[in-house]
């Protein structure tokens, strides 16, 4: 048995062990895990700094570091997730829905967790716990296999997760970490059937396309995050570039961030060159079309490619359109599925919005930053959904449980 059959072995061995943890139980492990965590902080950020410095070495762009840097405050704030779960209520063992049937059967279905997650994933350290995290407390085993860039914090996050396990007495195996960062690992991780029961990738498109081609086991599909916001006719002004400076600059390397505007015709004279000041300040590269190129000094003409791209990076295009109906059009062409916002004073554009946007979170005057498992109070997310099955949007504790049927007889027999 390899390495890798051995781990599957593993963690398949340790889900009955988890499958009827005490919430109680569950709560404890959680919190002593934050405890962990922000006590041997500087131990991850140590690790951390290692990864880090490779990325600057190997040219990783900004965006990209911003999102494998941990701080003390990011370290407190996966603590703080942790925390959150402890304080949901715990899915499994929920009976829903139980109905007596003429023949006296009470058939009805009950809560359970998915078995052995597998997540794969790229220079995210914060999945580590996360993951973990909503896996736990669902009574799933969870196998991890980042990305090499980020081995280093993984491995020191994963290291004191299993420290809380094993002062807790509950199996150290209920996570592991796939050391081996190579392609052909993570392609034979993919076929592991007969030890995982669905697996979730995070992370950029080429990634997860490339487990959703590959994988035998059945995948989860999180998604990339081509984002709009729309400027309608009526929208606010300060409220509208506020939002947009938040959506685009807050943090440039997350999927949840604006990568595409666009403006209502009418407002493009009043609107694009405010707000060029203010993406300026940021250091924005704008990609203008040619009704907006004018009034954005500083910007570049956008092409046919702009409308498709998820930068990850402080770049937003720009285009004018002459109605909430072309607005939505384009942004069902061009989208990703992720999220999409209007900023508008119309009740009608808004509903027409939130009814013909064809996304997993779809807002009305407000950042698409806050589509975050966290920030939807689930206490941190595995991930967010782009698909249409199963889950949709961030998944928080529902998205990592199936039902089963029960049934309760008293001597039927089917004639």
């Amino acid at each position: 048995m390899g390495l890798l059959e051995e781990i599957g072995a593993k963690a398949k061995a340790a889900e009955p062990k988890l499958r009827n943890l005490p919430t109680v139980k569950k709560n404890e492990v959680l919190a002593t895990v934050a405890e962990v965590l922000v006590r041997e902080q500087q131990k991850i950020l140590r690790a951390n700094e290692n990864d880090v410095a490779a990325g600057r070495e190997k040219g990783m762009s900004v965006g990209l570091i911003d999102r494998l840097q941990l701080t003390s405050e990011r370290i407190e704030a996966m603590a703080e997730g942790l925390e959150q779960i402890v304080g949901l209520e715990d899915p499994v063992g929920e009976v829903l829905g139980m109905k007596r049937r003429p023949n006296g059967l009470m058939i009805g279905q009950k809560r359970v967790p998915l078995g052995v997650v597998g997540i794969i994933y790229e220079a995210r350290p914060n999945v580590t716990a996360d993951a973990f995290g909503l896996c736990f407390k669902t009574g799933n085993a969870v196998i991890l296999k980042g990305g090499s860039d980020a081995l280093c914090s993984n491995r020191a996050i994963v290291e004191c997760i299993q420290e809380a396990l094993g002062d807790c007495g509950v199996t150290k195996d209920a996570i592991q970490l796939i050391e081996d960062t190579s392609r052909e690992t993570a392609a034979a991780f993919m076929k592991l059937n007969q030890y995982v029961d669905v697996l979730i990738p995070r992370g950029g498109r080429g990634l997860i396309q490339a487990v959703v081609n590959q994988s035998t086991i059945p995948v989860i599909e999180t998604g990339t995050g081509n984002c709009h916001i729309y400027v309608d006719e009526s929208a606010d002004l300060q409220s509208a570039a506020d939002i947009v400076v938040n959506a685009k600059t807050q943090r440039v390397g997350v999927c949840n961030a604006c990568e595409s505007l666009l403006v209502h015709e009418k407002m493009k004279d009043a609107f694009l060159p405010v707000l060029a000041d203010r993406l300026k300040e940021k250091q924005v590269e704008m990609r203008a079309d040619e009704r907006a190129l004018p009034l954005m000094k500083g910007a570049i003409q956008a092409t046919e490619e702009d409308w498709g791209t998820e930068y990850l990076d402080y770049i937003l295009s720009i285009k004018v359109v002459n109605s909430v109906e072309e607005a939505i059009a384009h942004i069902n062409r061009y989208n990703t599925k992720h999220s999409e916002a209007i900023i508008t004073e119309s009740y009608r554009n808004a509903q027409m919005f939130l009814d013909q946007v064809d996304a997993a979170a779809v807002y009305v005057n407000a950042s698409t930053r806050f589509t975050d498992g966290f920030e939807f109070g689930f206490g941190a997310e595995i991930g967010i959904s782009t698909q249409k099955l199963h889950a949709r949007g961030p998944m928080g504790l529902l998205a990592l449980t199936t039902t089963k049927y029960i049934i309760y007889g008293n001597g039927q027999v089917r004639p």
